[in-house]
């Protein structure tokens, strides 16, 4: 592998050949230089910048991970893991395997708590005490902040009940359900409006159909950015490595 990236490094390779290679515009690989997405071009006696395929690594690598963490995010973290050490790079990498997993199983619980309030299970009334959460654990259950659970509140999104004379806040299954499902759309991308309008159509057959497919959709974007990771896998890592292997490094 050491030999394989040292001898990209040799091959010179003009900003045409890069964007050819790369699929991006020769503009566009210019700004990603620019931006930090690459590292520095060489510079050959009339000024020309002098490219290698660790360059056209590097995009593959940016193309990937801007599809699954975003554009902004993904220049973001390529100009660190160029400055990190070699654990602190992997770790990086595992912790955007991690989100998207987080992501994932918060989307099916979501549609689980639709498929509960669709098939209606809980009619008796009854909440076990031990199926109730505070604000605090919801909160940390859905990766939100509890401020974020009282903005809803007051946005009429999803209804505590409260308790003691300190009108402590308690959620029982139907509001923790009606909170997965707020939680999923608000990750889609839904505005307040939106998600208020979907959680009043829950009551209607076809209202829980639409919401349906609403979170069937974050699970197919989900998957599709986890792909898009996967296939930058060996990309990524070339970048992490070709640092740690260079003469300067």
């Amino acid at each position: 592998m050491g030999e394989t990236v040292s001898g990209a490094r040799r091959t010179p390779l003009r900003t045409v050949d890069v964007a050819k290679e790369s699929g991006y515009s020769v503009q566009q690989v210019r700004d990603l230089e620019r931006l930090g997405v690459l590292p520095p071009a060489a510079r050959s006696g009339n000024g020309y910048r002098s490219y290698t395929s660790a360059h056209v690594q590097a995009l593959g690598a940016y193309r990937g991970l801007a599809g699954a963490v975003g554009p902004v995010a993904a220049r973001q973290m390529l100009a660190e893991l160029r400055t990190q050490s070699l654990a602190a790079a992997a770790s990086a990498i595992s912790a955007v395997h991690v989100g998207l997993a987080r992501e994932r199983d918060e989307a099916l619980r979501a549609q689980q708590a639709l498929r509960a309030i669709r098939e209606e299970t809980d009619t008796s009334g009854f909440e076990p005490e031990s199926d109730a959460m505070t604000i605090t654990q919801l909160a940390a259950a859905l990766d939100v902040r509890p401020s974020t659970l009282r903005f809803w509140e007051q946005e009429g999104l999803v209804a505590p009940e409260r308790v003691t004379s300190l009108r402590a806040r308690r959620y029982g299954l139907p509001a923790i359900r009606a909170a997965r499902i707020v939680a999923a759309l608000r990750s889609t991308g839904y505005g307040i409006p939106a998600v208020r309008d979907i959680m009043a159509s829950l009551d209607r057959l076809d209202g829980l159909e639409e919401t349906q497919l609403v979170l069937q959709q974050r699970l197919d974007q989900i998957a599709l950015r986890t792909v898009a990771l996967l296939r930058a896998g060996t990309d990524l890592a070339t970048v992490i490595m070709s640092v740690r292997e260079s003469p300067a490094g």
